[in-house]
């Protein structure tokens, strides 16, 4: 069976060349997407849209319905209705999740997910993204979380490339060299 990311690519990649000559369109594709994922995310809600008794038009309906005052684009229902009639709606959030990924790159813009052991101000955050774009050679969007687990220290993932210099990874570290 073919891997979860790599039926959805095709999908995020043909919505994002339809929609990337227009930051507009882009942007809004990229809240429609949210919406449609978060609601796509419920439990509920997968389980109604997926029940094989439904016709693709049921679908769409519910689909409406529960949108309720929430007006998709007339390129997102195109989309929403392929993405019915090929049984891919529940692909919502990796199709999401891609999409972003290629907007990201178009932009020159990575993710970094950073998490420290304590909360950092909006200035601090700011003087770690200065530091750390020359290194990832790449403008940052940070997203900032919280683990006191780390004990100390920061760990931040920026697409495969992880730098950790929490106390726990190099607690973890000594460890392992003392085992060896």
């Amino acid at each position: 069976m073919a891997e979860i990311s790599t039926v959805a690519r095709p999908y995020a990649e043909a919505l994002f060349a339809a929609v990337k000559a227009d930051a507009a369109a882009t942007k809004a594709c990229v809240e429609e997407l949210r919406v449609l994922t978060e609601l796509m995310s419920m439990e509920d809600v997968r389980i109604a849209l997926s029940d094989p008794r439904l016709e693709d038009d049921q679908r769409i309906e519910i689909l409406n319905a529960l949108l309720q005052n929430q007006q998709l684009s007339s390129q997102m229902h195109n989309f929403v209705r392929l993405l019915v009639e090929n049984d891919r709606l529940l692909l919502l959030p990796v199709i999401t999740e891609q999409f972003e990924s290629l907007k990201d790159a178009a932009e020159g813009v990575a993710q970094a997910q950073i998490t420290s052991a304590f909360p950092l101000d909006d200035n601090q955050v700011a003087d770690l993204v200065q530091m750390l774009e020359p290194k990832f050679n790449i403008k940052l969007k940070p997203h900032v979380t919280v683990d006191p687990s780390l004990i100390g220290g920061i760990r931040v993932i920026v697409g495969d490339h992880v730098l950790d210099t929490s106390v726990q990874a190099q607690l973890n570290r000594m460890r392992d060299a003392l085992v060896a």
